[in-house]
């Protein structure tokens, strides 16, 4: 746009008016005019108090900066007044309206309180986030079989109330699936209280799940103690290791879970909760039942919606990208770079057994990031200490399985040649191997076809 045209902008601005140092007008556009009651010709050359009585543009001549004021001349208004400045000197002052007229003003206030009433529901949004559950089904790494079933599983699970028992070895990632069932279903935005059976001592468990009420025992807040249950309320207890929860609370634990009603140790009254449970266990509790150590009552009320993690030696095609995953949170976590891993690391780790699951392999390379040197992970970064060793395969990586190395190189020479034959097209590809086309992409991440 020309400068020429520069009053055509100004002409466009409500309220827009231009002063000298001396306080004479040198601009007033049309709509000023008409809304302070003068003609454009009347008001050109004369002082802006002669014009405009009240105005507050003399005082501002001093301003070096933009400043908004009030004024309450011909209705409650808003000002911008911006000093105009000539190389350097100030030559005059502008100013112009944000606001004209009272309704206007209470228009805006109104749409304000409405913005910060959203303002407000997204913080309290954000805060229901940060007390809710710390992972999330996105926490889930793998695109294995076993895994994929699994996510399915736990989407299921979201959409009800019913009960979950997750069973699993130690370290395969249990507590991942409650946060993630919570997180996806209705009670998200509500309270996710973890309590480990094992890690209590047992005269205490029933006071962690039920409270107490005030006095009664020597040392007990005189006002009571809410339990688990109570904190629960509209959310999610999470109980881990429920294969370690004492006989004698089991009783109560079962009638909580059938009356959705505790009683707090040393309490006559009932107290109604609304609690969804979600429990762990990496003991078969079928077996404890036969052998007394868990109560069958209890084992069929927990037993409604089962989830079983898979070891991580079932899901081995998996490895690469937990690697990568854990590579990526530590170079985060301890400030690193790391951006080349050996490929003789994923070898040993396809080739070993992993007793300690998800766990152990990211103990494994938390240890390997830490002594890793410059950029590159290699094997020796993983063989500095008694845990890193551990991961090394009993057979050696020296020694592969030769039916699995078939079967990759088979598999991989296949979907190379589909791929050329549809040159490079994955749907294609997919269609043509009869399977979908994220299989198809995990497939070729396991097999390292670009």
């Amino acid at each position: 746009m020309e400068l020429a045209n520069c009053e055509l902008i100004l002409e466009h601005l409500p309220g827009a008016m231009v002063i000298d140092l001396q306080g004479t007008i040198v601009y007033i556009n049309k709509q000023c005019a008409d809304y302070i009651g003068t003609a454009r010709s009347h008001a050109l050359g004369r002082d802006v108090r002669e014009i405009f009585p009240d105005t507050k543009m003399i005082d501002s001549l001093k301003l070096d900066k933009p400043e908004i004021v009030f004024y309450n001349s011909f209705g409650i208004g808003i000002s911008v007044e911006v000093p105009i400045f000539s190389e350097g000197v100030k030559v005059g002052l502008l100013e112009y309206d944000l606001v004209q007229g009272s309704e206007v003003l209470y228009e805006l206030a109104d749409n304000y309180t409405h913005y910060l009433d959203q303002e407000l529901k997204y913080l309290k949004h954000q805060i229901n986030e940060l007390r809710s559950t710390k992972y999330s089904i996105n926490n889930i790494i793998g695109g294995s079989e076993e895994i994929m079933r699994m996510k399915e599983t736990i989407i299921s699970a979201a959409k009800t109330n019913s009960t979950v028992l997750i069973y699993g070895e130690t370290g395969t990632g249990k507590e991942l699936v409650a946060h993630s069932i919570h997180s996806l279903s209705t009670r998200g935005k509500h309270n996710f209280i973890k309590l480990n059976a094992a890690s209590i001592p047992e005269n205490l468990v029933e006071l962690e799940l039920f409270g107490y009420e005030g006095g009664t025992f020597t040392g007990a807040d005189a006002k009571g103690k809410k339990g688990k249950f109570e904190l629960a309320d509209k959310g999610t207890l999470f109980i881990d290791e429920i294969n370690q929860m004492p006989l004698p609370v089991q009783p109560k634990l079962l009638r909580a879970l059938q009356e959705n009603e505790i009683e707090r140790i040393g309490g006559t009254r009932s107290i109604p909760v609304d609690v969804r449970i979600i429990v762990t266990t990496n003991q078969d509790l079928r077996t404890m039942v036969q052998d007394n150590k868990f109560r069958n009552d209890l084992f069929y009320r927990l037993h409604v919606i089962v989830i079983k993690v898979p070891p991580l030696r079932k899901r081995l095609e998996d490895i690469p990208l937990l690697t990568d995953y854990f590579v990526r949170y530590y170079n985060k976590a301890m400030g690193r770079n790391i951006s080349h891993i050996d490929e003789q690391i994923y070898h040993m780790f396809r080739n070993f057994d992993w007793p300690g699951n998800v766990r152990q392999l990211q103990n494994v390379i938390e240890r390997g990031v830490s002594f890793a040197k410059g950029e590159h992970l290699g094997l020796g970064d993983l063989d500095l200490d008694d845990g890193a060793r551990s991961a090394i395969p009993a057979r050696g990586p020296d020694v592969p399985d030769l039916i699995k190395t078939v079967k990759n190189d088979a598999e991989r020479k296949l979907i190379a040649a589909t791929l050329a034959r549809f040159q490079g097209n994955k749907t294609k590809t997919a269609e043509s191997l009869g399977i979908s086309r994220s299989l198809l992409y995990q497939k070729m991440y396991r097999l390292g076809i670009k």
